[in-house]
């Protein structure tokens, strides 16, 4: 039998390693990675000459810059122009190679900073973005474009799926450059180990957040990218060519908090920083869409937290490298 050729861009990092642990259960497929030394997704030709070689069936584009509001802010011409280049690159090239099937990974950053809630796939592109990570977001809204326009002109089979907050195995603890979750789960151990009194978190803890477990992410990926052309339905027309993957359930960073200090079992006093930035006051995904195309989560806050905190727990060396 001949195995399906699966290329995942970005297998290192938090969301594509989770994709080739899912995918490797899978005996129709075979995986192909790249690390960054072996294929810089900035180098067009480089790309190119990757897929026309490799013969590759279906793409998932998982490769990205990311990090947390303290990187988006410090680093916003990284941030524009290494996403783009990466995502022009690896699409182009999949369309001149032939490749019929691709699935992009954007964000829920996408949507406007004051958009209705719970968010919409149709709010794409009707207001202001968060200022603190705008150039990281236009690069994922172009990503949609692209995907959307090489779907109208050529007749590929682009897919785009908007994940949430996500969080689980391999992602980035970086101290600086970090998200919420990653950057609560090292700072309430260290405090924990160091015998601390007191922790102290970012903003007011009002606003609300929606959180998703990687491996869950992984899962919808791979059903979206799996499912009939007519069951997605490309909706080119209406320019609703991305889905909203999450839970539809959101919690204050307050209650975040408040449960990465149970899973990592500190017991001493919790302090909120109001001098430090908020971002959005609420952001939440609307998974009607997704629900419709027959998938929901399956993993809760907290236990994902207890998952992600183990493998933190496990792996020190290398998050200390993030």
């Amino acid at each position: 039998m001949n195995k399906k050729r699966v290329f995942v861009a970005g297998h290192n990092g938090m969301v594509g390693s989770a994709i080739v642990r899912q995918l490797s259960n899978d005996n129709s497929v075979e995986i192909i990675t790249r690390s960054r030394k072996e294929l810089d997704f900035t180098n067009q030709q480089a790309v190119l000459e990757f897929f026309q070689t490799e013969k590759i069936d279906q793409v998932y584009l998982a490769a990205a810059k990311v990090g947390g509001i303290v990187a988006n802010s410090t680093y916003p011409a990284d941030f524009i122009y290494e996403n783009l280049m990466i995502q022009c690159n690896i699409i182009h090239s999949a369309h001149l190679a032939n490749i019929q099937q691709l699935l992009f990974l954007g964000s829920s950053c996408i949507y406007p900073k004051l958009a209705e809630q719970p968010m919409k796939e149709t709010a794409l592109l009707t207001g202001a973005l968060e200022e603190t990570n705008e150039p990281y977001a236009v690069a994922k809204i172009a990503g949609i474009k692209l995907c959307e326009s090489y779907n109208r002109q050529y007749g590929r089979d682009y897919r785009s799926v908007m994940p949430t907050n996500l969080y689980g195995p391999f992602d980035n603890f970086h101290p600086e450059n970090s998200h919420v979750i990653p950057a609560l789960l090292s700072r309430f151990h260290d405090a924990k180990k160091n015998g601390d009194n007191e922790v102290v978190a970012w903003g007011s803890g009002k606003p609300m957040r929606e959180f998703l477990y990687v491996d869950d992410m992984a899962n919808a990926s791979i059903h979206i990218m799996n499912l009939e052309k007519v069951a997605y339905d490309i909706s080119t027309e209406s320019m609703l060519s991305h889905i909203n993957v999450g839970t539809g359930i959101d919690c204050s960073i307050r209650e975040l908090v408040e449960t990465v200090a149970k899973v990592v079992g500190f017991t001493g006093n919790i302090k909120f920083d109001k001098t430090k930035p908020d971002g959005s006051p609420r952001k939440l995904m609307n998974v009607d869409r997704l629900k419709s195309l027959g998938w929901v989560y399956s993993t809760n806050l907290e236990s994902g937290l207890t998952n992600a905190y183990q493998w933190y727990v496990d792996n020190q060396k290398v998050c200390r490298k993030c």
